[in-house]
Formats: C-alpha cells, structure tokens, sequence
C-alpha cells in the first residue's frame, strides 16, 4: 500500500512512471478499483467521509480529470465504461 498526495494536477514526489494500484491511498481516500483505457487509466476512490466512490483519470502521474460523486462502484464503473467521465 503507498500513499500519495497531489496538487489537483498530478502526484506530488513520485517518480515519473509511477502507478496508482488497488489498495493505494490517494489524498485521503482508498483506491478500490482500477480500469484502464490506452495510454490512461481510471482510479476509482472511496471518500471516508462521504462514504462516495470518485474517480480520478490519470496520464503516468498527471490527473487529467475527476468525476463527480457516485454512490456506488458499480455506478462509476460504469460511467468509465460509457465514456461519461
């Protein structure tokens, strides 16, 4: 499991081909689920707080979108899927 911090742009003091894996932690939240398509992969997070599953879309290190709230996986796999996000 590692830890992650970021700018809301990219991660913060990682190396440039770096990876976001299932059980990571991503500004505060547990990484659930990871999809991927070509060159960017979709994490799927937990907010502790809200009980919400986020998705962030990344490119290597960079964050190159985020997803509104969704209350289930299911629901923001989905969304990935359906290119909604």
């Amino acid at each position: 499991m590692a830890l992650f911090q970021s700018d809301g742009k990219k991660l913060l003091d990682v190396e440039y081909d770096t990876l976001v894996e299932v059980g990571d932690v991503v500004d505060g939240m547990r990484v659930l689920s990871i999809q991927s398509r070509g060159d960017e992969y979709c994490a799927f997070l937990l907010d502790p707080l809200s009980r919400q599953v986020t998705c962030y879309v990344f490119d290597e290190i960079y964050i190159i979108g985020r997803s509104p709230m969704f209350e289930t996986l299911n629901e923001a796999v989905e969304a990935w899927l359906n290119d909604e996000i």
